[in-house]
């Protein structure tokens, strides 16, 4: 197994506490890369068992900084308080989402499309335009958190699911801006997850029917997977990889198709 020293790297991962920014930032300080992460709502409280969680692994304990992600002025003053710390953002992780959910076209408010790309989209290229601006580089290695939205149905996920395919076409560009600055972008595309987030879309009865039905339990994906896909792409062996789409779900949408489960009932 090789072992990955990031101890000289500093990792900033938006939406850290939680789901797969968490998984990630456990394996990144599992590495013991310096990590921020961001925040929305919490106090420090709350983060009892976070710590606990990097001090079992005995990685340094990161930095929780409340900032929200689609405030510019909440960017700033968290970007200057990392420079208090640092002279450099090697990794950034830009994993913060928010859903608005339609139920049908009446519900479609343009107010509530632009929300979203505040949180789901913008925040990739403000945060890595800021760091460059505070800092006087980009990270080294830029990562976007997608979803299979955009090529799949999910009820109430109209908004998402543009908000990604619009973070993945900024990843794609991104990358063709930053190679000459020695910098990589991609974006890792996840099929479902079970994290809270996507209890509060879907509900505990999506995952419920899905066993019920016989489909098999690795059609929900685990934020630890997904945290070690992150670490992989921005772990040092995958450098050669810029401006790519990633996805990650264990090719179940080939697998699960109308002709397969009528073979199985045959």
């Amino acid at each position: 197994m090789i072992k990955i020293d990031m101890s000289d790297q500093v990792v900033l991962i938006t939406g850290g506490t939680k789901g797969i920014g968490l998984a990630s930032a456990l394996n990144f300080g599992k590495a013991s890369a310096r990590t921020y992460l961001t925040y929305k709502w919490g106090a420090d409280d709350d983060f009892k068992s976070l710590y606990e969680a990097f001090d079992k692994l005995q990685a340094p304990r990161p930095q929780l900084i409340q900032a929200d992600a689609s405030v510019t002025e909440d960017t700033k003053a968290l970007l200057n308080s990392i420079k208090e710390k640092e002279s450099k953002i090697d990794i950034f992780v830009s994993n913060v989402a928010f859903a608005q959910s339609p139920k049908n076209l009446q519900d479609y408010k343009k107010q509530s499309f632009y929300k979203t790309l505040d949180y789901s989209t913008w925040p990739m290229v403000e945060y890595t335009q800021l760091i460059k601006s505070f800092f006087g580089k980009y990270p080294g290695k830029v990562l976007g958190i997608s979803s299979d939205g955009p090529d799949h149905f999910y009820q109430g996920y109209d908004f998402v699911a543009a908000s990604k395919a619009l973070l993945e076409f900024f990843g794609r560009y991104m990358a063709v801006h930053l190679q000459q600055e020695g910098s990589t972008v991609n974006v890792v595309r996840f099929g479902p997850v079970n994290t809270e987030s996507f209890q509060l879309i879907f509900g505990q009865g999506f995952i419920d029917f899905l066993k019920e039905n016989g489909l098999p339990e690795e059609t929900i994906l685990k934020p630890e997977e997904c945290g070690d896909a992150v670490f992989a792409l921005c772990s040092g062996l995958l450098n050669a990889m810029n401006g790519q789409v990633i996805t990650i779900d264990r090719g179940m949408p080939f697998r699960d198709n109308s002709l397969l489960r009528y073979m199985k009932e045959k």
